[in-house]
């Protein structure tokens, strides 16, 4: 095929023009489908645009130009049909282009990218530098078919291919003056935090970096998102769903984490902290209100909200006060995208995190960026991104689109059809997804533009392990209580507004009385009937699932938790293996602060926030009032009525270890079982995979729509003969590209972790072991691509 230059010339100046300044040639041997032409609204930047499928067999990419009057065409060519001497040469120029420009974009946004009015938003922090400072990111994504995702607990929700990929985002803060002091705070785009996952990623970075990186200074935590990968815990519980154990779900996040620790070790360097907060209002809604009123009113007149509104930031420089990242906390549930979502995605916090990323460095790829953008989960057991509230989605009855139930959240007295919905709501819920992101970055960008206050101090931390069955402590009036073995209420399997539960299970039910007398029978099917020691201890819960007393094959859910904290100045991270709800994150956050600032380990300017869940999931953390009312947090509040105050009592009496002067670690129950060797999977492997007769994988099956243009926010969507994704899940990849011809170069634009692309994959014949792939690119506004350079068609050779 001859490009834009050659025996066809175009026929007008002007595309003579744009072709002579795109300098575009290319030779192929094969063609295999026709092309497609395309033009920017407004835009002479000339340049071509591929868009590429990489399966584990091969890679056949599909060649776009861009002209907004003329019908798109569309090329598959394999680049290995090239000729040897023009790849060899491309190849290492392109290579030596892309770190220019990467290097260049990084410089740039390090020093001014941003501004709102005389205030950089990633410009200089004034302040002496007294930390070493690593920043580092890495693809933590599992099996994106065939897998269940993790989340909703939902049999149906298995993985069909994939939206954004999943990341972890590490960030490491050391004291200059003693490097040994330090700690790694993890923020992986998963549901929640696992004691099993944690051991493999302590194991290995114990293992590279000796005395640096141990079970005390790691905390794992999680962006708790729904619409990820399952399989990867270690209880059996949450494995449920996903028929079990999925190692390869595991091993990715494992590999990934790892990856992005070891990056973030490798750039180390001297910087400064600062830290600030701001309010975002309209990130997140109560989903439980009812359970809310529960608290005392003189608690909570002291708040403005049912929910905490506060986004609080973390701001990372180098030691010339240019922004290199930032760790902020936000309490808002990772269920923007819906539980009948089947493309793995990252939710509305991976989300925030690519719109920064990528407005600060726009010409870098996602996961090859090096300003890190952390959005951490706060206390999010209560919250919802479904801004609008919950309605009825009920066809045909009188309550159709009415407000669910206040006190039960049901319809027409059933759960599953009231749902919330989220700000995007009549566009779809990736739109509300987007749009609860926004206001994240929106809160971070304000944070960023300002002068934030220096964080001063040294850098401790403190871990421990707490077994919470049948713990006995004392109240501050003096009153012992005691925490239960782990157990489910009736109202757990009623879901929330999220996500709604089935069958005739509601929220908000503490009654003894069974609502069906048919679970009371089955509920012992399942797991022991719970003895009367353990009926009171969890009063006023109403037991549905007696997991603590379930330990075949293996324990269904945790026992002993991960106690931890983690200092740095001013500011204390709780973190915390449970989702706290609102009131509790309160009190958790008040009673801590207090104690800090009493004993002298910090002073009236001590910052405390939680993150969560992390490290072991062990469910929710709902306050005593909110525990009686038993709606979803509370009949998830695995440990009965005084998790929380468990809780208060273990962290504040461990805060003496914060201090600059404390050495060693607290006494600690033995840590968790590790069972990972003993779990169960009943997925079944790939067993064959074939391309058809008479194709071969790659091959284009449907093309691209040639009879008129694609304008901006049209889907461009072509189908190929695909293989299953779970052969290769093609870490620090993608499975597609949309490359860009530029000065006769290619160009990656596009990948699988672009949210303008979709990758879907369909097991087309089990017997045969065909399968297909769709691949979809919905075209932004200003897509920078040329003028009609008239390709050559041609039949493979």
């Amino acid at each position: 095929m001859m490009g834009s230059h050659g025996a066809d010339r175009p026929s007008s100046p002007t595309d003579f023009c744009s072709q002579a300044r795109s300098g575009a040639r290319m030779t192929a041997r094969k063609l295999l489908s026709p092309a497609l032409l395309l033009h920017p609204r407004g835009r002479h930047t000339p340049s071509l645009l591929l868009l590429r499928y990489d399966d584990r067999h091969r890679r056949r990419p599909a060649t776009y130009l861009y002209h907004p009057a003329r019908p798109w065409t569309m090329y598959l060519l394999d680049p290995s049909t090239l000729a040897p001497n023009l790849w060899g040469i491309m190849r290492p120029t392109l290579q030596l282009v892309q770190r220019a420009v990467l290097c260049l974009s990084a410089y740039l946004a390090s020093t001014s990218v941003f501004f709102n009015g005389s205030s950089p938003s990633t410009g200089i922090q004034l302040a002496s530098a007294q930390y070493l400072l690593g920043l580092g990111i890495g693809d933590i994504t599992g099996p994106v078919v065939e897998t269940n995702m993790m989340g909703y607990a939902s049999l149906a929700q298995v993985d069909t291919g994939l939206h954004m990929r999943q990341r972890s985002r590490a960030f490491i803060v050391a004291d200059q003056s003693n490097p040994s002091n330090r700690f790694v705070f993890i923020n992986a785009d998963i549901a929640m935090g696992d004691t099993g996952v944690r051991r493999s990623i302590v194991s290995a970075l114990s293992s590279q970096f000796p005395g640096l990186y141990t079970n005390e200074n790691i905390a794992l935590s999680s962006t708790h998102q729904h619409s990820g990968v399952g399989g990867y815990l270690e209880d059996l519980l949450p494995q449920v769903t996903a028929l079990g154990y999925v190692k390869q779900s595991a091993d990715a996040i494992v590999a990934g984490t790892v990856l992005a620790v070891q990056r973030a070790h490798a750039s180390l360097a001297a910087g400064k902290l600062s830290l600030g907060n701001t309010t975002v209002v309209d990130g997140n809604k109560n989903r439980s209100p009812s359970a809310y009123l529960a608290n005392p009113a003189d608690e909570r007149a002291k708040y403005q909200f049912d929910q905490d509104k506060d986004l609080t930031l973390l701001r990372f420089d180098d030691a010339g006060g240019n922004a290199r990242g930032f760790l902020s906390f936000y309490a808002v549930h990772g269920t923007s995208i819906y539980e009948n979502n089947t493309l793995v995605s990252s939710d509305n916090k991976g989300m925030a995190a690519y719109l920064y990323e990528a407005l600060i460095e726009p010409d870098a790829m996602p996961g090859n960026n090096t300003f890190i953008a952390g959005f951490a989960q706060s206390n999010v057991g209560d919250t919802s991104p479904n801004t609008l509230g919950a309605f009825c989605e009920s066809p045909g009855q009188p309550w159709d689109g009415q407000a669910c139930d206040f006190e039960h959240s049901t319809c027409g007295n059933m759960t599953e059809d009231c749902h919330g919905r989220g700000p995007g709501f009549r566009i779809s819920d990736f739109e509300s997804n987007r749009i609860i992101a926004q206001h994240q970055v929106d809160g971070a960008k304000t944070l960023m533009s300002q002068s934030l206050t220096p964080v001063s101090g040294p850098v401790k931390w403190v871990h421990t392990y707490m077994n919470m069955s049948f713990r006995e402590f004392q109240l501050p009036n003096g009153t012992t209580v005691q925490t239960c073995p782990p157990a489910m209420g009736f109202s757990f399997a009623g879901g929330t507004t999220d996500g709604p539960g089935a069958f005739d299970f509601i929220q908000g039910d503490n009654s003894s009385t069974p609502q069906n007398p048919f679970w009371e029978i089955v509920k012992g099917a399942i797991t022991p009937f719970p003895t009367q020691q353990q009926i009171d201890c969890q009063a006023p819960k109403p037991i549905l699932l007696n997991t603590g007393f379930a330990h075949s094959p293996y324990e269904w859910s945790p026992n002993t938790v991960d106690i931890q904290m983690l200092r740095v100045g001013q500011l204390v991270i709780l973190v915390m293996p449970g989702e706290l709800t609102t009131m509790s994150g309160r009190r958790m956050r008040d009673a801590v602060r207090t104690k800090l600032i009493s004993e002298g380990i910090v002073g009236n300017n001590a910052y405390v926030v939680i993150a969560g869940p992390a490290n072991t999931y062990a469910h929710y953390v709902a306050s005593p009032e909110e525990y009686n009312v038993q709606r979803y947090e509370g009949a998830s509040t695995i440990f009965g009525r005084w998790t929380l105050d468990s809780y208060i009592d273990k962290y504040s009496s461990l805060v003496s270890f914060l201090s600059p002067s404390a050495t060693g670690q607290p006494a600690s129950d033995p840590a968790p079982p590790e069972q990972t060797s003993k779990a169960i999977s009943l997925q079944t492997p790939v067993v064959f995979d074939a391309a058809g007769i008479g194709r071969n994988f790659g091959d284009v099956l449907t093309d691209v729509r040639t009879s008129s243009a694609y304008n901006a926010g049209e889907a461009v969507i072509a189908t190929f003969v695909g293989a299953n994704p779970r052969n290769n899940l093609r870490l620090e990849q993608t499975f597609l590209s949309v490359d860009q011809l530029v000065g006769g170069q290619w160009k990656p634009v596009r990948s699988d972790s672009h949210p303008s692309t979709t990758y879907q994959w369909n097991r087309t014949s089990t017997v045969l072991g065909t399968s297909t792939v769709n691949i979809t690119w919905v075209v932004e506004n200003n897509t920078p691509c040329t003028y009609p350079a008239r390709p050559h068609r041609a039949s493979t050779l």
